[in-house]
């Protein structure tokens, strides 16, 4: 019975969390779990406010004598994925999560468990509802649908929050203090033409398969310098359409944005008398791209069989052009912070590739903490693709946030997690999106951190939530709160 989670430490937050599971809150179905809130808010006697886009923030007034503190946003987003084991009947928009304890973990019965973001929730609602707390005056702000478009964010006005200082709780690591994230833009490249050249007569047919590689999230896995599928198809394609004649009829590779490509596949015709010549050609690709990435790819695959001859083929001068720019395009890393060793500034994912049947189709996605970096590297790809003679826009861009090493709030909860833990935290930046970016160009003025406990496989139905992290970072929180 999810009920037994009531009785964990600390029970306030853990009790909020239960009133959570029981609460249907997929993305794009947040309604209810509005109402919850601002019912909280009344019942509470609260300032309590809900605007166009559904966000909701409550207002709590500072412990007396510390009214001069600054204001202190707590943030949270209310929304969660719906994922579900295949053998289980659950209706995400009907039934309630079945939570239980797991040994040191709180988990969910074959579906995701929604700490993503109901624990950051969860904290934020027993800060307003416990008096013995010591703090300035307090806000919290309940965002709606972060998980598909961070909706909620971007729907914000900058008059909406009075806060000085943001205290994202969407973070999944104890110990962690992330200061900075990546924005994010689209670049969409597109290509159609109309004439198609028949195949050359004494040609033969060849399916290309680029295959097992690691792939990886194009944010959290770019600086590990896995193989993208399909830029170094493009350059095997390359070689064989200088040195034996190929023509490329089509090209297939990638899948989501933001997923490095795993495999990519292609085929060419090229004149019988050259096909020995390929084979050679691809097993000593084959062998360069495994001491290239030796201790990073291990189960590359790449091979080669003859396929149906087509009809036609993609025209010559649209061929190399597109082939061309592919290969000279940028791709992986970009940059690094100065600031953050170690941490990737900007980088770029050739995300996905088609080419044939008179269209050329290629998504890129641009990640960078800079919003001028993010520009520079989107308009690299857009020069190389306009002269290939393909078209390009923009889409789906989301700010960055960008590191303060000097912030105030980091100096706070650094010395709040030495005192609950023991040790130095670790301060770090997060290759990848977190609402604060968003909140920070509507809100620029903002001094922003972003913290919580631990939890594994986040939106997969194996998420579960550390007990004794939620307890430590509970702490962690209040204290900070006492402190700023």
């Amino acid at each position: 019975m999810a009920t037994e989670i009531k009785s964990l430490a600390p029970q306030s937050v853990w009790s909020f969390f239960y009133d959570l599971t029981q609460i249907p809150r997929p993305t794009g179905h947040t309604q209810a779990v509005q109402e919850y809130v601002l019912e909280l808010g009344k019942r509470l006697g609260l300032e309590t406010h809900r605007d166009a886009t559904g966000n909701v923030l409550i207002r709590k007034p500072a412990t007396a004598g510390l009214e001069g503190r600054p204001v202190v946003t707590l943030q949270a987003h209310l929304d969660m994925v719906p994922q579900k084991n295949s053998h289980i009947q659950h209706d995400f928009t009907r039934d309630p999560i079945d939570a239980y304890i797991d040994g040191e973990w709180v988990t969910a019965r074959d579906t995701t468990l929604g700490a993503d973001n109901g624990i950051g929730a969860a904290y934020a609602m027993a800060v307003l509802a416990d008096n013995t707390l010591k703090h300035g005056p307090i806000e919290a702000l309940f965002t709606i649908d972060e998980e598909v478009g961070m909706v909620g964010a971007n729907g914000l006005q900058s008059d909406f929050s009075k806060g000085d200082i943001l205290i994202n709780l969407d973070s999944e690591e104890e110990g962690l203090l992330f200061v900075g994230c990546a924005g994010g833009i689209d670049v969409n490249v597109s290509l159609e033409y109309k004439d198609q050249e028949p195949a050359p007569e004494g040609d033969i047919a060849v399916r290309i398969a680029l295959t097992g590689l690691r792939g990886g999230h194009s944010g959290m896995d770019i600086h590990l310098g896995r193989a993208n599928a399909n830029k170094q198809l493009a350059r095997l394609l390359k070689y064989a359409i200088a040195d034996y004649g190929a023509r490329l009829v089509s090209f297939d590779g990638g899948s989501a944005r933001n997923a490095i490509p795993r495999e990519c596949f292609a085929v060419v015709t090229l004149p019988e008398a050259d096909a020995d010549g390929l084979w050679e050609l691809a097993s000593d690709f084959l062998d360069t791209l495994r001491t290239e990435y030796k201790g990073v790819e291990e189960s590359i695959s790449l091979t080669l069989e003859r396929t149906e001859m087509p009809k036609t083929v993609i025209p010559e001068e649209i061929q190399d052009a597109i082939i061309n720019a592919l290969v000279g395009c940028v791709n992986g890393v970009q940059s690094m912070l100065t600031d953050f060793a170690g941490i990737v500034e900007a980088s770029t994912n050739m995300a996905r590739v088609t080419f044939g049947d008179g269209k050329f189709s290629a998504k890129f996605f641009v990640r960078s903490s800079s919003e001028t970096r993010k520009e520079e590297v989107a308009s690299e790809i857009e020069s190389i693709m306009n002269l290939a003679g393909a078209n390009v826009d923009f889409s789906g861009a989301y700010n960055g946030w960008a590191p303060n090493a000097s912030s105030p709030i980091l100096k706070t909860l650094s010395k709040a997690c030495e005192e609950v833990l023991g040790k130095t935290p670790e301060v770090t930046v997060i290759h990848a999106g977190l609402e604060c970016g968003i909140i920070q160009g509507v809100m620029p003025h903002m001094d922003m951190i972003s913290i919580g406990p631990d939890i594994r496989s986040p939106h997969s139905p194996d998420e579960k939530v550390h007990i004794a992290s939620v307890e430590r970072t509970w702490r962690i929180l209040k204290r900070a709160l006492e402190l700023v």
